[in-house]
């Protein structure tokens, strides 16, 4: 094996500033070591307690991330890593393993806590290495949150988009149905010998009862109108009771019934009834496709919104309440699914703020989010959005009565990669992101935290300058 030479260290970027007798130092203190393919070089929990420079191939470093383990990155040849000077870390997050026989010089953590006090050219290139290595993995790690918020959205989204285009298929297949019912009763009602004031009267119920409001009524009401119209109907030989259930949500009565038989010519009172029946059911799918249509139509332009996609990348005068709204929207499906009250206190005289509306949404969706995974253990909770002018900021108070945060780890929260979420369900670089744009927008974020009230404070300034 051959050892590792002064020329092959001033070759390596990192290290090319720095005078030939620190890294001859740096030599004397490490030894080269060869590592075979597949060979690991440390195991995750490891003491971070040497520093390697990579003279010859290749390192793979994979963690868990989502749950599962993966490869965070490669390390190639001219690479400097492993423990650096300053660096907070004691134990690795990974494992590594060599994937290209490597050839690497070994420094243990003693002599590179001496060369800090020998050698500043050398800790200065150590150090720069560092602050490398950390800006490149912060960048990678905010990636990987922003698509792990956006695979949740995603997923949430889905759900609520289904739910009214399979509405809309359904009801459309059933209005189908019901229009290829209409010939048949085209041809038995027109038979009918009705007087013409008889059947503008019949015209004007129907009329009326499609026109207006449909009664909200609890379930035993409900089932009793329900019976009262089935009796009738079955007093009068019509023994399809699917016909009541659809009578008593458009609000009709025994005595509608009963001035609709005085205007209708015996034995045919079942034609006028089945004809009036399909009628309102081709209504209600009508109106059911309608709403079906409105609720994918809100949930795009949320969408839109909250991307903020058909706007510049330069701060707006905006009121902070629509971007609120849009991320409950984005999120209404974990609500739900969570069994979570939304209190909505917003003082909607607020000032409008200069802000990007699309960073400001991560802010809301972050701390939100958070809040509905910590009240899951409950099985529901309420979530309080509260928001008001404290002088010249505009507060917003997001609050909820979840298990609450330890005070121990209170002050961790907003530090990067820390998370209290169980192994999968997090990056820990949520609130992070979300201090970074709250500072970017001249704003401040504080917390509390006790059991069964956990409260996030986000103000920003009126004038942001």
């Amino acid at each position: 094996m051959n050892n590792v030479t002064l020329e092959e260290l001033k070759t390596i970027p990192t290290l090319q500033t720095v005078p030939d007798d620190q890294l001859q130092w740096f030599l004397d203190a490490g030894d080269t070591i060869e590592i075979q393919e597949g060979e690991r070089i440390f195991e995750k929990g490891d003491p971070l307690d040497r520093t390697f420079v990579i003279l010859e191939g290749r390192i793979r470093i994979c963690a868990m991330q989502g749950g599962k383990m993966r490869e965070i990155l490669v390390i190639k040849e001219q690479t400097v890593t492993g423990y650096l000077p300053f660096s907070r870390a004691v134990s690795t997050f990974g494992y590594a393993e060599c994937v290209k026989k490597a050839r690497v010089l070994r420094v243990y953590k003693n002599k590179i806590i001496e060369a800090i006090k020998l050698h500043y050219e050398l800790t200065e290139a150590l150090v720069h290495s560092m602050t490398s290595r950390i800006r490149d993995f912060t960048s990678q790690q905010q990636q990987i949150e922003k698509m792990f918020a956006l695979g949740k959205l995603s997923a949430g989204l889905a759900h609520e988009l289904n739910n009214p285009a399979s509405a809309i298929a359904r009801g459309a297949s059933s209005l189908q149905g019901k229009i290829k019912q209409m010939p048949v009763m085209f041809k038995q009602t027109a038979g009918l010998n009705i007087a013409p004031e008889k059947i503008d009267s019949i015209n004007e119920l129907l009329i009326s009862k499609t026109h207006q409001t449909k009664p909200v009524l609890s379930m035993m009401d409900r089932a009793a109108k329900e019976d009262e119209l089935a009796d009738w109907l079955a007093d009068h030989d019509i023994r399809d009771f699917d016909i009541a259930e659809n009578f008593t949500e458009f609000g009709f009565t025994p005595a509608d019934l009963d001035h609709m038989n005085s205007c209708t010519p015996s034995p045919q009172l079942n034609v006028v009834i089945a004809w009036m029946n399909n009628y309102l059911l081709a209504e209600k799918m009508v109106s059911d496709i309608k709403e079906s249509s409105h609720r994918i139509s809100e949930l795009v332009n949320s969408v839109k919104t909250f991307t903020h996609m058909d706007r510049d990348t330069d701060k707006q005068s905006l009121d902070i309440h629509a971007g609120i709204r849009n991320t409950l929207t984005m999120l209404n499906y974990k609500i739900k699914k969570g069994n979570i009250q939304v209190i909505e206190n917003f003082d909607l005289s607020l000032p409008q703020v200069r802000a990007l509306a699309g960073e400001l949404n991560q802010v809301w969706t972050n701390i939100i989010d958070n809040a509905i995974d910590a009240m899951e253990e409950n099985g529901s909770g309420i979530l309080e959005i509260r928001t008001q002018q404290e002088g010249q900021f505009v507060c917003v108070y997001i609050k909820d009565n979840g298990p609450g945060i330890p005070q121990e780890v209170q002050s961790q929260v907003f530090d990067p990669f820390f998370t209290t979420k169980d192994m999968g369900k997090g990056t820990g670089l949520g609130l992070d992101v979300a201090t970074r744009i709250i500072r970017q927008h001249n704003g401040t974020v504080k917390l509390t935290s006790q059991p069964g009230n956990t409260e996030f404070t986000v103000c920003f300034p009126m004038n942001d300058n």
